[in-house]
């Protein structure tokens, strides 16, 4: 097996997005990246980031291998458990408080919140990308929660109606809900909400 195969191999593996650390990991050396991106076998997204040039882009594996820490959250999780209908034009993401991402300077694409780090893995689950990759979000219930707490700075439109069909929603876990919504500190505000759509 040449280093090309290598690549194309993990290429295959990975959902169609490498690393250089990757590819280094497997015994490629750097000159066939460079090599395969003059030649169009690869293309190169940004420094030590690669991905396969026939695939389909998928912003959130792309956006996942660009931020590692980073979980789809807030209006994009809404959309990723069918709580609204809406496609998010910007990705939310929540980050844990003091990581710095090369993202956040693209303030059109992506919105960032922050999170205390103890907090940041809470409700944490893997979906998969309309594209069939993996990616982190956060469950139903922190997403419900993340919502009530940020709901000035999202579109309160959508949340009430994301929040009215989690309510009707088969395996709503309202016991888990309000463990969130207490860790959160967002309680009696989660009661209130409960009592007016149940």
């Amino acid at each position: 097996m040449t280093q090309k195969d290598v690549v194309k191999e993990l290429l295959k593996q990975k959902g169609g997005i490498l690393t250089s650390g990757e590819v280094k990991e497997a015994g490629v050396d750097y000159k066939t990246l460079q090599r395969m991106s003059q030649d169009g076998d690869i293309e190169r997204v940004e420094h030590g980031l690669y991905m396969d040039p026939n695939q389909m882009e998928d912003e959130y594996l792309l956006t996942q291998y660009r931020c590692k820490k980073g979980i789809f959250s807030h209006e994009t999780a809404l959309y990723f458990h069918d709580l609204t209908d809406r496609t998010p034009f910007q990705l939310m993401l929540t980050i844990p408080s003091g990581y710095n991402t090369r993202l956040l300077k693209e303030k059109d694409k992506y919105k960032f919140f922050y999170v205390n780090e103890k907090l940041h893995t809470l409700g944490r689950i893997t979906v998969e990308t309309p594209f069939g990759n993996q990616v982190h979000i956060y469950d139903k219930e922190r997403t419900i929660c993340d919502c009530m707490k940020k709901k000035n700075q999202l579109d309160s439109d959508l949340v009430n109606e994301a929040i009215k069909r989690y309510m009707t929603t088969p395996g709503t876990d309202y016991s888990r809900l309000l463990q969130y919504a207490s860790v959160f500190k967002i309680e009696e505000r989660v009661r209130r909400y409960l009592e007016v759509l149940t």
